[in-house]
């Protein structure tokens, strides 16, 4: 793995050098706010026109707008929205209105902006993508979230405008957390995406500390979409979606009660098992086993690892070659409904489970050793498929564990399954529904049985792998520039 550094005059009291397996990383530190450092890089941005106020566009209007106002900065920031837009109510509660000249059309908020954030929905950027550009002037800088776009324009054989200058701030969780997180002094990491020009640099660094980021990585657009749409579909919303449910039904075919089977699968993974990754790592989990347990562990992890490993390859390559991106558009554009998540008994008992207990599941704090072997052995395997494509250290374990754990999780602890899932993207809404089944199906045809077999020995060498593997430092490093504050999930 090779260093992933870069240097910049303007930030050098805020860069960062990280010592991760194999290499150098340099990160932006943003933790201490001083949003005078946001002067010279908006200097020349008068205008800041966000499209798209749904998910991402609100924590980046209103955080930018209070970051610049802070900064002694005369830039007007507007969101541009289509007439009849179903958020339009929002933004105008946000504070941004017509009268004000803050609430405008797309073409009149991208013909006056010298920097547009293009964050409407994916299938929206596929669609109408190209024309909104075209109302931008020459040399306007235009700011993804996603690196969705890129790839879309690209599989048809076409680009972005060249004379533009594209570059790329993308946080490492939901907008309402980016927001709410920023609102109490902290914030949600992000990579940010330029090419080789230091004033591009310095912007998307100055994007990144101005949304309240505590810490940002560097990654390309390329890159990000990657291991974005690859963590969407394998462990962050797909694979663990599937897991749980193989565990649930396999739990009933072996006499448990309902109410237990819940408890011991979706619980044990939201709480003890998560807690235990966020706060000591993956090997933290085994350690915390007494030896009968981890026993369960290792048997669990070696039976689930090649599997999690092949499937998750298979989502790597479709993403890369373009299918994937190519199936979301063609879905949004047919309206293609989408499943309900939820819709399975186990969501229906854990939702009396949460009513009935309330605060008391505080206290379940049991973590199922064979549950944990399936995810630790999912997050895994994405690690390894995301190493062995070339991304680095910051990406793999931000993409694969600390968005999981600290993230995700969290909405699927509160409210189940749906509630993480439905507050993420369409894209990765649509990626979660089509590649979890496809993981619970894998897991209940060829992982379960072997662990249920009495007679059945589990061998292999992916646990002896897992044991010494490089990604535990690089967790241990990555984990200490996590935000000072958990997501608070409401």
């Amino acid at each position: 793995m090779s260093n992933n550094t870069f240097e910049s005059d303007h930030w050098t009291g805020q860069l960062r050098q990280l010592d991760l397996p194999g290499g150098i990383e340099t990160v932006l530190d943003g933790s201490e706010r001083d949003f005078s450092l946001l002067q010279a890089p908006f200097a020349e941005i008068g205008e800041l026109t966000v499209l798209g106020y749904s998910s991402q566009g609100p924590a980046h209007a209103m955080n930018l707008r209070n970051s610049l106002q802070a900064a002694g900065l005369d830039t007007r920031v507007s969101v541009a929205l289509r007439e009849g837009s179903a958020t339009r109510l929002r933004a105008e509660t946000d504070g941004f209105t017509e009268e004000g000249g803050t609430l405008v059309t797309p073409e009149v908020g991208l013909r006056r902006a010298d920097m547009a954030l293009m964050l409407i929905s994916d299938a929206g950027m596929a669609e109408m993508g190209q024309d909104y550009l075209d109302f931008l002037r020459p040399d306007a800088v235009v700011g993804m979230a996603h690196g969705l776009f890129k790839g879309f324009v690209e599989n048809r054989g076409q680009q972005i405008r060249p004379d533009l200058r594209t570059i790329g701030v993308c946080p490492k969780g939901m907008g309402p957390s980016v927001r709410r997180l920023y609102e109490q002094g902290s914030g949600i990491n992000a990579s940010a995406a330029w090419e080789e020009d230091p004033e591009d640099r310095d912007l998307a660094l100055a994007w990144s500390y101005g949304i309240g980021a505590p810490f940002t990585f560097r990654t390309t657009l390329d890159n990000e979409r990657l291991s974005d749409l690859v963590g969407e579909r394998a462990i962050l919303l797909g694979a663990v979606h599937g897991l749980l449910e193989a565990a649930y039904i396999n739990e009933l075919s072996l006499g448990q009660y309902q109410r237990d089977a819940y408890l011991y699968t979706v619980e044990s993974l939201v709480r003890g098992i998560s807690r235990t990754i966020s706060e000591a790592g993956l090997r933290g989990v085994y350690e915390a086993l007494d030896d009968f347990d981890k026993e369960d562990f290792v048997r669990s992890y070696n039976a689930a690892y090649p599997v999690f490993r092949t499937v998750t390859e298979k989502i790597y390559r479709d993403v890369k070659s373009g299918r994937e991106v190519e199936e979301v558009y063609e879905d949004g554009v047919n309206n293609m409904p989408m499943s309900n998540v939820a819709g399975t008994e186990m969501w229906d008992v854990g939702a009396k489970v949460r009513a009935e207990e309330g605060d008391g599941l505080d206290n379940f704090h049991d973590i199922n050793p064979i549950v944990a072997g399936l995810y630790v052995a999912g997050m895994m395997a994405q690690i390894d498929v995301l190493r062995q494509n070339g991304h680095h250290w910051s990406e793999i374990i931000n993409e694969s564990v600390i968005e999981a754990v600290d993230s995700l999780n969290p909405y699927m602890k509160k409210r189940g399954v749906d509630y993480m899932v439905d507050n993420c993207s369409v894209t990765a809404r649509r990626g979660g529904r089509k590649w979890g089944p496809v993981f619970q199906a894998w897991l209940l045809q060829e992982v379960f049985p072997k662990l249920n077999s009495s007679s059945e020995a589990i061998t292999g060498t992916s646990f002896d792998e897992f044991l010494n593997h490089p990604a535990h430092s690089a967790f241990n490093t990555l984990s200490q520039l996590r935000p000072s504050q958990s997501i608070a999930v409401v």
